[in-house]
């Protein structure tokens, strides 16, 4: 069942946020859905939708699991939580690239495997050897000492506990993960992708770690998105480290106009990427269709 995810359309400024959930900036991030959406003439697909059963467990082929990872985050003061995927026949034995996987704004380390399905999806592009095995990581993004969905998710505590995960995932949870897995521990063998708010994550903090990731992928990403004069800080440096460059977004999406600045920046600035114009909202259709293609792409 598609499900449209309301609690992940922000669309002001973080200290313009009441924290009341009925309030005008709740109203006023919802009625994104509803803006004019004006496509370009580069807003078209760039591949096709995932075929019927993709995101459905086949039976007669090895499965991955999925384990609870915690971690000592120095950055928060607490010991936070996220999922891990294991892929099919995983050995401690073997090394494996790594795939961080945020959520969005009312989400948490639960939230992609509920709505999109990516072990799944994986599951199954491993078995008809389209996709290499990797460990995904899927950790709660809201770096706050609370860091529970639910309530409203748009207080100005919530939305900046966002922006602080950028030194708990560098500085606390990759070194944690490489601490317990046998994950090839470069560059080369590690991306960051993410819908919605973690698409913004995705971004903002992808383009300025060049060091630390060479594979990109931001689904419909939210207006936590840094403007497109300031994403991409290095230019020079994203045309020749970055491997992979999936930027997404659907044509039904009220929020397409943040990823169409983002592409139309690239575009001016020459850095290669993927631009993929579907015909979804702002929902889990979108974001499951677009990790299948991803996830083929990923460290190949």
């Amino acid at each position: 069942m598609t499900l449209l995810r309301f609690g992940l359309l922000l669309a002001i400024p973080v200290l313009a946020v009441s924290p009341l959930w009925g309030d005008a900036a709740s109203d006023r991030a919802k009625a994104n859905l509803h803006r004019p959406i004006v496509l370009g003439a580069d807003d078209h697909r760039a591949v096709p939708d995932a075929p019927v059963g993709f995101d459905q467990p086949r039976a007669g082929i090895p499965h991955g699991r999925v384990e609870l990872l915690e971690w000592d985050s120095r950055t928060v003061g607490t010991r936070r939580r996220a999922s891990v995927y294991l892929p099919p026949n995983y050995s401690a034995a073997t090394s494996y690239p790594t795939l961080y996987l945020l959520h969005g704004i009312d989400g948490d380390e639960t939230e992609w495997l509920h709505f999109a399905h990516p072990d799944v999806i994986l599951d199954n592009l491993i078995a008809e050897g389209r996709a290499q095995p990797m460990i995904v990581v899927l950790p709660n993004g809201r770096a706050m000492k609370n860091d529970a969905r639910g309530g409203n998710p748009f207080t100005a505590e919530k939305v900046a506990a966002f922006a602080h995960f950028e030194p708990d995932l560098l500085d606390d949870l990759i070194p944690a993960v490489e601490g317990k897995y046998p994950v090839i521990r470069d560059r080369q063998h590690r991306a960051l992708a993410g819908l919605s708010m973690g698409g913004g994550q995705t971004l903002n903090f992808g383009l300025h770690h060049l060091d630390r990731f060479a594979w990109l992928g931001a689904f419909s990403p939210a207006p936590n998105t840094l403007p497109p004069s300031e994403v991409i800080p290095d230019a020079s440096a994203a045309r020749v480290e970055l491997r992979l460059f999936w930027l997404s977004c659907g044509s039904h999406d009220g929020l397409i106009n943040i990823s169409q600045g983002v592409h139309s920046r690239l575009k001016e600035l020459g850095v290669p990427h993927v631009w993929n114009v579907d015909d979804h909202a702002h929902e889990s259709a979108e974001w499951a269709n677009n990790f299948y293609h991803f996830a083929q792409r990923v460290f190949n």
